[in-house]
């Protein structure tokens, strides 16, 4: 899944994000989702979460089903 629906991502769902600094470069980061940031049902960037490291991104695949 890519992670552009919010009823998508959970909290404790490995994914692989776009962080900020790495939106032109396309770089992704995997991480555990800690809390999620978008409150709307969708967003076509992906839904922003903040990892469970701390680290902010927008969702651009999710790796692992709970």
């Amino acid at each position: 899944m890519d992670g552009k629906k919010r009823s998508d991502v959970k909290p404790g769902l490995e994914v692989n994000v776009i962080l900020k600094q790495d939106q032109r470069s396309g770089k992704k980061t995997r991480g555990i989702v800690k809390d999620l940031l978008t409150n709307s049902p969708t967003h076509p960037h992906g839904i922003k979460v903040r990892l469970q490291d701390g680290q902010v991104g927008r969702v651009c695949e999710i790796l692992s089903e709970k």
